[in-house]
C-alpha cells in the first residue's frame, strides 16, 4: 500500500482503486469487502460517441478511449475531498448512459473504484492526493476466461458469438494486460491477497 502522501490529513475518505481483467473477480471481491463502491464502468462513452475504437466489428469497449477518464477522476476528487458526487448510471446491453445518481460516501474511509481501466488513472488520483492503494486482482486465465463469459451469457451483453471471440482474445492477451496496469502503478494480487489487504487498510490509524 502506498504511504500516506503530505497533506492526506485534509482527505476524509481514501480511494482504492481496484482493476483486472474482466471476469477476475472484481465485482465478487467488492461484495465481500462491503464497502462503497464505484464502478468505472459506468464512465463509459456512448455508443455513438464520435470517434470510438472499434474491433471485431463493433466498438472496442476494452480500448480506454471507450471511456471517460476525467469525468472518473472528478468524481473520485469529489468523493474523497466532499463525501458527495454526481455519477453516471451506463447501460451495457444498449451501450449508452441512462441517467445520473447520487453517491453519498460521508463517514467511510475507503471507497473501491473498480473496473478494467482503473489503472490509467493512478497517476491522476495520485497527485490529486486521494489514492489509498492501486491493486490489480489477477488468476488462472482459464478461470477468468470461463467466468466472465458465464457472466456476459447470464446478463445478455453482446451476441453469445461475440462473447466467445472477445473472451478469447482477451485470454491470449491477459499476460500483456497485467503488465500494462502493474506499469501504470498496480500491484499484481490474488483476490484472497487482495482482500486481506484492503481489510488491513481499513485497520490503520486515521491520519
Amino acid at each position: 500500500m502506498f504511504d500516506l502522501p503530505p497533506g492526506s490529513r485534509e482527505v476524509p475518505t481514501r480511494i482504492v482503486l481496484l482493476t483486472g481483467a474482466s471476469g477476475s473477480g472484481k465485482t465478487s471481491l467488492t461484495r465481500r469487502l462491503g464497502l462503497p463502491v464505484v464502478s468505472l464502468d459506468d464512465f463509459y462513452l456512448d455508443h455513438d460517441h464520435p470517434d470510438l475504437p472499434r474491433r471485431f466489428g463493433i466498438v472496442d469497449w476494452d480500448d480506454p478511449r471507450s471511456w471517460d477518464g476525467a469525468g472518473a477522476v472528478a468524481a473520485l476528487v469529489d468523493l474523497a475531498r466532499t463525501g458527495h458526487a454526481d455519477v453516471p448510471v451506463y447501460d451495457i446491453p444498449t451501450s449508452q448512459r441512462t441517467g445520473t445518481t447520487h453517491v453519498d460516501v460521508t463517514g467511510s474511509r475507503v471507497v473501491i473504484a473498480e473496473g478494467i481501466f482503473a489503472a490509467e488513472i493512478v497517476a491522476a488520483c495520485r497527485a490529486q492526493d486521494v489514492l489509498a492503494d492501486a491493486v490489480c486482482l489477477r488468476r488462472p486465465r482459464l478461470v477468468t476466461f470461463w467466468f466472465r463469459l458465464l457472466r456476459d451469457l447470464a446478463e445478455m451483453r453482446k451476441p453469445p458469438l461475440t462473447l466467445v471471440r472477445r473472451g478469447w482474445a482477451l485470454l491470449r492477451a491477459e499476460p500483456r494486460l497485467v503488465a500494462n496496469w502493474t506499469s501504470l502503478g498496480c500491484r499484481a494480487l490474488g483476490p484472497a491477497q487482495a482482500e486481506k489487504e484492503i481489510r488491513a487498510l481499513l485497520q490503520r490509524p486515521a491520519a
